[in-house]
């Protein structure tokens, strides 16, 4: 489910997650920014206000998601500190999601 690098889910991996839903895929950019376009299934939980005990369910796989994989980078960190281990995040973010041709919803 890793590229090598912990924490991390590959984009092969990632577009099999969206497609069976078999994650939960957290977004933690900014309200404006999930409401200009979000991978389809993501739930908007922007790092500005991030508690991964109050944002993220235990127990259930999670996939982090930002823009451009550093804010998602930082919620993985925090979750992790937090003691959640099935946990990664898709470091290409948005941006690399639609740019691999992925749909965005609305």
């Amino acid at each position: 489910m890793t590229n090598g690098v912990p924490g991390t889910i590959d984009h092969e991996d990632f577009v099999r997650v969206v497609e069976d839903r078999s994650c939960h895929i957290i977004d933690v950019r900014e309200p404006n920014e999930y409401a200009a376009g979000h991978i389809p299934g993501a739930e908007n939980k922007p790092l500005s206000r991030f508690s991964p005990d109050a944002d993220l369910p235990r127990g259930e796989p999670i996939v982090l998601v930002c823009q451009a994989g550093g804010r998602s980078a930082k919620a993985l960190k925090a979750a992790q500190d937090a003691g959640f281990s099935d946990i990664r995040h898709y470091a290409p973010g948005t941006g690399g999601w639609r740019s691999r041709g992925g749909a965005l919803d609305m």
